[in-house]
């Protein structure tokens, strides 16, 4: 099922992992080269996306990150 566009979840894919529409690519995959510094053009490249795919990926974190409570709570 489509969760945000461009990225779907499937329970039978990748363990039900937010993953890149029409691919097994999971976006935490791309977020984890993305953080290690790689250029966008490369995870194209080793995954075979496009970069509206990659861009995707980037987009859906950033909205899952606007909603999520702090990771560590006030004293």
């Amino acid at each position: 099922m489509e969760v945000y566009p461009g990225i779907t979840m499937d329970p039978g894919v990748r363990f039900g992992k937010p993953c890149i529409k029409g691919t097994r690519i999971d976006v935490a995959t791309v977020l984890g080269r993305f953080a290690a510094g790689d250029k966008i053009e490369d995870i194209q490249e080793d995954y075979q996306l496009t970069r509206d795919q990659v861009m995707a990926a980037l987009a859906y974190a950033t909205h899952v990150a606007e909603h999520l409570p702090p990771a560590v709570k006030s004293a």
